[in-house]
């Protein structure tokens, strides 16, 4: 089979989700966030792993679905992203942590199937996300003007 993902194949792209989680999980440590480099690096490779294997099983065993695993990361990421929310009074946090775990997971999928660019731009996006517009809201919206 001409399409059939190889050992190397393999290699690039997990070192790909490694790294590409540990940008995103630098970002988040780097505001001191609970889900930090660690949490992103294994959500993104973790991922990675299962869309490797959601593509191999059907290649090797010849039948099956390989959208179905990758459905199933998207589900319990919306899961372990809901930890990730804690509600303090008036006030709710962690929300962008539940969003960048969720996204990570995509950016892993992604990469185990080898859509190298997408990945790309999606971590590029994020991080400018996470990073410029955290500066360009709190310029916009004030801190004493949001709710306590």
């Amino acid at each position: 089979m001409a399409n059939t993902i190889t050992e190397i194949d393999i290699i690039i792209r997990l070192l790909l989700a490694f790294a590409a989680g540990s940008v995103i999980g630098f970002e988040r440590s780097s505001r001191r966030q609970v889900a930090g480099l660690r949490t992103h690096t294994l959500i993104s490779l973790g991922a990675s792993c299962l869309m490797l294997l959601s593509i191999w099983l059907p290649q090797h065993l010849g039948d099956g679905d390989p959208g179905r695993i990758a459905a199933q990361v998207v589900a319990g990421m919306g899961f372990l992203g809901a930890g990730a929310i804690i509600k303090l009074g008036n006030s709710i946090r962690g929300l962008t942590t539940a969003a960048s775990l969720w996204l990570t997971a995509a950016v892993g999928l992604t990469i185990g199937a080898g859509m190298f660019l997408t990945a790309g731009i999606v971590v590029v996006l994020a991080l400018i996300t996470l990073i410029f517009m955290h500066f360009f809201e709190r310029k916009i919206f004030p801190e004493d003007n949001w709710k306590k």
